[in-house]
């Protein structure tokens, strides 16, 4: 057997392995589920109600099958879809299966839905009881991983490369609201939201201080402007609040609705490292992200990609900016 006949066999293995392993109604619900972010095993038997045990068989035969792979964050793993950034044939078979799967009616039933909001909100209570515990020590905490002082450069002179509108700018977790004075001075109008009321206080006393009569504070998230049908917004940014935020996924989308045609998003946050202490310390939930999921993910909501940038800090952390637009109504989702 030759070389190419010897890789066609395996490829054609491989392939029937996969298929066996996604041709399981439960299996594909996952496979969906995982398209939303990365769920521990233990969220994943609460959202589909199944026994460890039996979860973690199927992860077991989805993960020899090369559908689903795994990512520590602290002490806990998590499984998520694998990153597909190549060009050949069975990253084309992944991608269009995962559009299937994504585009499938799995995940619909109303007890799916509830138990799977009951898992982000054990998220979201997480983050936020640490941010009611350490709010006045957490810009010291924050600190040790990235301080404003160490990026806020770079992120105001990528503000001042902005050419569009200047009406409506958006901050997603404000933190103490470093970055406010630079929106406040650019637009007309800026929103900051958080879900902590402590952190959100914080912010109001940047305002204050700063006198930035054009910015208000919302207590929530990007969902509940949704809900409000907030004022479309010409800037958006999420500065180093992914790695808090329960599902970071669903920023891309929300975020999407929220902007007006040919609306810029920059997010701000830490590559993928294994700096476990930022867990305990920081209050992440998320050891980062690697590039490719922004993009990823971004894509999946509508977005275009624009400008990247990187920049190394001495601790070994590694920050990236990323710029992302929605398309003008002439190339815009229908």
């Amino acid at each position: 057997m030759n070389v190419e006949s010897h890789t066609h066999q395996l490829n054609h293995q491989r392939l029937a392995q996969a298929q066996k392993a996604a041709g399981d109604a439960l299996r594909l619900s996952i496979l969906k589920l995982l398209g939303r972010g990365s769920f521990g095993v233990l969220e994943l038997s609460q959202v589909f109600d199944v026994k460890q045990s039996g979860m973690s068989h199927h992860l077991k035969v989805l993960a020899q099958a090369g559908l689903v792979s795994t990512q520590r964050e602290g002490t806990s793993i998590f499984y998520r879809r694998p990153l597909l950034s190549g060009d050949d044939d069975w990253s084309h078979w992944l991608r269009a299966t995962f559009a299937a799967i994504d585009a499938s009616d799995a995940l619909l039933e109303p007890q799916l839905q509830q138990n799977l909001a009951q898992v982000l909100a054990e998220r979201a209570r997480a983050c936020a009881d640490f941010f009611a515990r350490n709010a006045d020590a957490f810009k010291q905490q924050q600190d040790l991983i990235a301080s404003y002082d160490q990026y806020g450069e770079a992120l105001e002179h990528l503000l001042a490369g902005y050419q569009g509108q200047s009406r409506y700018a958006l901050e997603v977790g404000p933190g103490e609201g470093a970055f406010l004075p630079a929106l406040a001075r650019r637009f007309k109008q800026v929103t900051a939201v958080d879900i902590s009321p402590q952190m959100l206080a914080q912010a109001q006393a940047t305002i204050g201080r700063q006198q930035l009569s054009n910015v208000h504070c919302e207590l929530g998230d990007t969902s509940l402007l949704l809900e409000q049908q907030h004022v479309a917004v010409d800037f958006a940014v999420a500065n180093m609040v992914l790695h808090h935020v329960p599902a970071p996924q669903a920023i891309f989308a929300d975020v999407f609705e929220l902007l007006a045609p040919g609306g810029v998003l920059l997010i701000t946050d830490l590559c993928r490292h294994e700096q476990s202490w930022a867990k305990e310390s920081c209050g992440d939930l998320w050891l980062g992200f690697e590039p490719q999921d922004l993009t990823d993910w971004a894509q999946a909501a509508g977005f275009a990609a624009g400008a990247s940038q990187f920049l190394g800090l001495r601790n070994g952390f590694q920050i990236q900016f990323r710029l992302f637009y929605r398309p003008a109504p002439s190339a815009d989702r229908h």
